[in-house]
This record gives C-alpha cells, sequence and structure tokens, in this order.
C-alpha cells in the first residue's frame, strides 16, 4: 500500500539540469567522458539468474585516442578464489560480514557476470576476463570527440548476500541488485581506473540510463530512476521501465513483501520508503517514524550543501548495512529508530558527497567517507534536537587513537591497500570528518560553510579532487592552504603543541609534531580575568576572521613561540574550543 503524505517543508527546490549538467568546467581544460546506457533485463527469481542485453553508447571527451576499454563485473567478486575472497581470509582483521564465507559458496550460490558476445559499432572485438574486469581491445580506436557504440549480451547469476549485493539478505529481503551490471570504467586525466573489486568503493562515468527489468509480477521495485510505465508480460512477469538521467550508477531492490510508501515533499522531491511489511511492529513504527526525518534531513542537507536535483529519493531495505546509490540508499532495517535515523543521515549525505561530488572513492575515498560524515553528523545534531557542542567530537576521537596508534597511512593510500581495515575505517570516516571539522578551525566555520557550497556549485556533476576542496577553501577564505592539504591528507604528520612555561607575564608555546597550525589561545591572568588570543600560521599568510586578540606570525620552524603580555599569567590553555586536532590534549593547559 502505498501511503501519501504532503508536508510543508521549507522550499529546497529541485535544480533544472540537462545533459549540460554534464558538461560543465569548473576551470579552463577540465573534460570527463560520458556514457549512455539502454539495457533490457529479464530475472528469472527463482534461479536468481537474469539474461542482459546492454546497448552502451560512449563518447570520448578525453583529449587522447583510446584503443581499449574495461569494464567492471563486480559480481565475479563472489566466487571461491577471487581477490576479495582471498584478501579477506588474510588481511588481519577482516570484515565480520565477509570472512571466509565467499570460499564456501556453492555454484548455485556464486555470483557472475558471463559476457556472451560484444560488439564495437556493429563488429565483433576481442576480450577477455581477468577477475572482474572485462578487459577489451577495440578494434578501431576511439578519437577525441567521437563516439562509439557498444552491443552487449550478458547472463548474470545473483551471488548469497555478502557485501553490499546478493539475494536473501539477513532480513529477508528477496534481491539487492547493486553494481549487477557489466559498467564501464573510468577514464580520466590521471587514465584508466580498471580497479579490481576487492572490497571497497566504487568510481562511474557520468551518462544516462534507460533501464528495462522484466521480473515476477509480484515483486515491488525500487531503486534509481523514475518508472516511465509497467507493462504485463508472459508467464506471470511484468516489465518496468526506469530513466535515470546525470546519474553514474544504476540500481535497483525487489521484494515480494515490500510495503511502499510515499511522501512528497512540498517544493521538494518525492521520498520512497520501501520496508519488508512482515517485520515486528516494533520495526514497522519506527519505519513510519523514519519519514518525517527523512524528509527534515533531505532539507537540511539541500540548505547546507546544496539543492537536491533529481525528482525522487529512496530508502529501501535491504544489503548488509547501509550503502549509498544514484537516487537511494539501501539499509538495514530491523534497528533500533535512533540507528535507523543516523544509517539514513549517513548515505542519504553521500548523495552530495559521491553521487553529485562524484570523486574517485578508491583514491580518494576520505573525501567522500570523511565529508558525508562530517555533514551528517552535524545534520543529526538538528534533527534529533542533539545540543552537542561538537557534532564531530567521535571523529575527533577515532582519529587521535589512529595517529597514536603506530598503524596509521596517510590518505593518499589506495583504499585497498591499507594494512587493517580498521586504519581504512578510521581514516576515511574519522579523519576525512576532521579534515572539513578542522579546516573550519583554520579558516572560520563561517567560511567552512561558505566553502561546502561553493564547492557543491562549482564541481557537482563532476569527479573533484583534493586540490579541488582546498582551493575552494583558499578562495573563500582568502588564505593560502597548501600546506594543510599537504600535512593532513598526504602525510601521517601529527599537531601536537604544548605549553612550555608561563613566567610572570611572558609565555611560551612549542610546537612537539611536524604539522603546523594556528592557534587559539586563552589566557588566565592573576587578577582573574581571561582573553583570548589567536597566533596565525605565517605560511596562511593572513588569519581567519576572530574575536581574538591577533598576536605576532609564528613561522612553522621555529619551534617555539614567546609572547609577553600586559599583566601576569596565571594559566594558559591551547585550543579550548578543542576544534585542533591535537594528538596529545594532556600538554595543551597549564
Amino acid at each position: 500500500m502505498k501511503i501519501k503524505i504532503l508536508i510543508p517543508i521549507l522550499a529546497i527546490g529541485l535544480l533544472s539540469f540537462s545533459q549540460n549538467s554534464l558538461t560543465k568546467q569548473p576551470y579552463p581544460g577540465y573534460w570527463q567522458q560520458h556514457v549512455d546506457y539502454k539495457m533490457e533485463i529479464d530475472m528469472d527469481v527463482e534461479s536468481y539468474q537474469y539474461d542482459g542485453k546492454q546497448t552502451l553508447t560512449y563518447t570520448n571527451n578525453s583529449p587522447d585516442e583510446l584503443n581499449k576499454v574495461f569494464y567492471h563485473l563486480y559480481f565475479n567478486a563472489f566466487q571461491p578464489g577471487s581477490e576479495m575472497d582471498v584478501r579477506s581470509r588474510t588481511i588481519q582483521d577482516p570484515d565480520p560480514r565477509v570472512k571466509d564465507r565467499i570460499s564456501k559458496l556453492n555454484p548455485d550460490e556464486i555470483g557472475f557476470i558471463k559476457v556472451n558476445s560484444l560488439k564495437q559499432n556493429g563488429t565483433d572485438v576481442t576480450y577477455e576476463v581477468a577477475g572482474t574486469v572485462l578487459e577489451v581491445l577495440l578494434n578501431e580506436a576511439i578519437k577525441p570527440g567521437e563516439k562509439a557504440v557498444f552491443e552487449m549480451d550478458f547472463k548474470g547469476q545473483v551471488p548469497t548476500q555478502i557485501r553490499r549485493s546478493g539475494r536473501n539478505n539477513a532480513e529477508g529481503v528477496a534481491l539487492s541488485m547493486t553494481q549487477w551490471y557489466p559498467k564501464l570504467a573510468e577514464y580520466d586525466f590521471e587514465g584508466w581506473h580498471a580497479d579490481p573489486y576487492i572490497a571497497r568503493e566504487f568510481h562511474g562515468v557520468w551518462g544516462d540510463f534507460d533501464v528495462k527489468l522484466t521480473i515476477d509480477k509480484n515483486y515491488v521495485v525500487g531503486g534509481t530512476g523514475y518508472l516511465e510505465s509497467e507493462t504485463k508480460v508472459k508467464k506471470g512477469k511484468k516489465t518496468l521501465h526506469f530513466v535515470a538521467p546525470a546519474v553514474h550508477d544504476f540500481t535497483w531492490v525487489a521484494d515480494p513483501e515490500f510495503n511502499h510508501d510515499v511522501l512528497e515533499m512540498e517544493n521538494g522531491p518525492t521520498l520512497n520508503f520501501y520496508y519488508k511489511k512482515t517485520m515486528d511492529e516494533e520495526f514497522l513504527k519506527n519505519w513510519k517514524d523514519l519519514q518525517p526525518k527523512t524528509a527534515a534531513l533531505m532539507t537540511y542537507f539541500s540548505e547546507h550543501v546544496g539543492a537536491y536535483p533529481y525528482k525522487q529519493y529512496s530508502v529501501i531495505q535491504g544489503g548488509d548495512g547501509g550503502m549509498e546509490y544514484a537516487m537511494c540508499t539501501l539499509i538495514t532495517g530491523k534497528r533500533k529508530f535512533g540507528s535507523l535515523v543516523g544509517v539514513t543521515a549517513h548515505e542519504m549525505a553521500h548523495t552530495w558527497f559521491q553521487f553529485l561530488l562524484a570523486t574517485n572513492e578508491a583514491r580518494h575515498e576520505w573525501m567522500d567517507e570523511g565529508f558525508t560524515s562530517y555533514i551528517s553528523d552535524y545534520a543529526m545534531n538538528e534533527v534529533m534536537q542533539s545540543g552537542k557542542d561538537n557534532p564531530v567530537a567521535g571523529s575527533y576521537r577515532g582519529y587521535t587513537y589512529l595517529a597514536n596508534s603506530g598503524v596509521e597511512q596517510a590518505l593518499t593510500t589506495q583504499a585497498d591497500r591499507y594494512a587493517y581495515n580498521q586504519a581504512y575505517g578510521i581514516s576515511a570516516y574519522s579523519k576525512g570528518s576532521v579534515f572539513l571539522s578542522q579546516l573550519g578551525y583554520v579558516i572560520g566555520k563561517e567560511n567552512l560553510d561558505k566553502t561546502i557550497k561553493k564547492y557543491f556549485v562549482d564541481f557537482s556533476f563532476t569527479h573533484p579532487t583534493p586540490n579541488d576542496i582546498i582551493r575552494t577553501a583558499e578562495k573563500v577564505s582568502g588564505l593560502e592552504l597548501e600546506w594543510y592539504l599537504i600535512d593532513f591528507a598526504q602525510t601521517t604528520n601529527t599537531v601536537d603543541y604544548g605549553i612550555k612555561s608561563i613566567e610572570g607575564k611572558t609565555i611560551v608555546l612549542e610546537r612537539i609534531g611536524l604539522m603546523p597550525m594556528p592557534i587559539d589561545l586563552r589566557v588566565t591572568y592573576a587578577d582573574g580575568s581571561t582573553e583570548d588570543l589567536y597566533v596565525p600560521l605565517q605560511m596562511m599568510r593572513g588569519e581567519k576572521p576572530t574575536t581574538a586578540r591577533v598576536l605576532d606570525d609564528w613561522a612553522w620552524a621555529y619551534p617555539t613561540y614567546s609572547v609577553t603580555l600586559d599583566k601576569e599569567v596565571t594559566g594558559v590553555e591551547i585550543d579550548p574550543s578543542k576544534f585542533m586536532a591535537d594528538i596529545k590534549p594532556e600538554n595543551n593547559k597549564k
């Protein structure tokens, strides 16, 4: 049953966009490839196999001539002996959802995508399967500005639910169809990104999708795109026709026992909720109560990052935890209410930090997971009325633990190359969140808020890099910030400042860690009064907006900094706000 609710939400607006959205140039010389997918899929819900026909029109917007292309065949990861399987069985702290489960799959439980034929512009091409990647040698090169049409017949089998995709998950959802089709790999200014699917995230080519799905007539289907039509076909099946403009992925979920609720936001998108009607009453109530909270979250993100540009967004029970996709998220649904709202907040926030600001997650996973963690923590603080002074304090604790652990790796580490899953998780989520929050400490919170909005305006519907966020912050603040990106994101240098001495009216501070920072300082005088002081970092070539008294610059190479004040000092505290990620805060107060 569909329940339609019209609620007054502060107008967030829907961006008008078209193919022009995918041809924007955030700076001179920028380019990105384009794909148009047309697919016809026939799903057998008894065997969990499906037949597919795909016509892909590929536009080479690069300055390079392409002699080969690559497709991702993600379902091939769910086979004994795959890279995902072996990595999970050899890493010291495996994901508990995976462990050795892939190695134990039977032939009718594995996942696969088998390419039966592939043509380029009507002519067969040579291809080879290498694990989760299809390597294609082209008959004729695709020159700059040219298009090529690839026609493919393929067959897939949905694996037993293990990681993200699969059938019959722990909560009984029949089909969680994510990364389920042959997906063209991205080619950009760094070359091809045909990474094997081992455990982590994704990178996709912007384009438009036209998908016709034939499935058992009793199944309720939700996911990416807009439903154009639904027609009955023979043998108890129906065909659903979806279109999805300006996305870089396509996901669908199906189950015969789904409730489908609809919440219409005023001046906003349609929100869909798909969840198992067979759950206990406690969980069914939570899914009802989730709906106005989801609308409030949509409003928050649209106000604080940028307007949501699509006509619909769906929250769908499925998968193995929580994972973001184009116009939708999959979450497990048997949760306490706070957890249900929290996972929805995080995954919805990924719509902005990944599905609109589409970073290469294999290279810069901290930009999607970390920025998402930052903004979703602030959204939860408001929507759930938590009243926290620092909504991302948990991220600071996580990062501090990692920085002192001896196993931290720089954020430049490729996502699959972390020695420990825990180190990856803390780096991507916690340190990535602290990157933004601490940037607010450096340039001022208002400047950070403006930076996030400008970053969205300039780089949505593109593939931004770390330099793009830091250059945006420089343009907004007028400060030099290259040092911040280098030290915090490209090394494991740490912030550690301390109070060396207090003698009468003179304070001596010391820099112990290698990473430089400007310093907020609060002093207590002998007469009981307090004063806030600000020590600028010389290499910033300026100061953040502040009401504190501004002192002389501190050049990084000098290990100590001395200042003599007007009155006798009895106490000093570095960074009273706790927004600087000092890894040894115990020496920050005397």
